[in-house]
């Protein structure tokens, strides 16, 4: 794959370079590789991996419900930067991954926020039965806490959110013939580094509190 990828490189630096010795049936010619090639690459992927797209963002999206109450709700300046840094990230990945299904002529599902509802229209996924989320129950209690509460909780449960998430990258990684798509490799790994990074860093956090 890398071999091919080199030889595609060097055929399109030649068909742009000026005064090029190439005919032009022959730059043509591989112009139509080069994009035959991509479109190849783009119909590499599994409906595990359409499913893995579709569920982690209704997943993210919870994390964005829990996130934006750390202002209101009186939490400490790092647990505000925290949770400033989660909205960024999972705002920007669910940008990606509704890319990645749209480019794949996948159902792209359309993120719906309503104070501590969410609705996910499009995709057909059950966004509460997914691991580490949290239940109505869960939330309306984060949303009701304050201050060091609110702190205590929302590491408690974002830990648990995290842990959810990996979960489901491992699961994509376990089913055979998933994550051979290269975008689709490369961001589930992203999630699974990123999300377990902050695990560690919100443990410590949380273990802070307790002293």
């Amino acid at each position: 794959m890398q071999v091919s990828r080199i030889l595609l490189c060097a055929a399109l630096i030649l068909i742009a370079a000026p005064g090029s010795l190439l005919a032009q049936n022959d730059k043509e010619a591989l112009e139509a590789l080069y994009w035959a090639r991509q479109k190849e690459a783009m119909s590499r992927f599994t409906q595990a991996d359409v499913d893995f797209m579709t569920g982690m963002i209704g997943h993210h999206a919870q994390a964005l419900i829990m996130s934006r109450l750390a202002p209101t709700n009186d939490a400490s300046a790092s647990v505000q930067v925290l949770a400033a840094r989660i909205i960024n990230a999972q705002n920007d990945e669910i940008a990606l991954m509704q890319s990645w299904l749209r480019d794949r002529e996948q159902v792209v599902p359309q993120v719906l926020i309503e104070g501590l509802q969410l609705t996910i229209e499009g995709g057909g996924h059950h966004a509460h039965h997914m691991p580490g989320m949290l239940t109505q129950v869960q939330l309306e209690e984060l949303a009701a806490a304050r201050g060091q509460v609110f702190d205590r909780l929302f590491l408690t449960y974002m830990i648990q959110h995290h842990a959810g998430a990996v979960t489901m990258v491992e699961d994509l990684f376990a089913v055979d013939g998933a994550a051979q798509d290269e975008a689709a490799y490369k961001l589930a790994s992203s999630i699974h580094v990123d999300q377990i990074t902050e695990i560690a860093r919100m443990q410590e956090m949380l273990d802070s509190l307790a002293q």
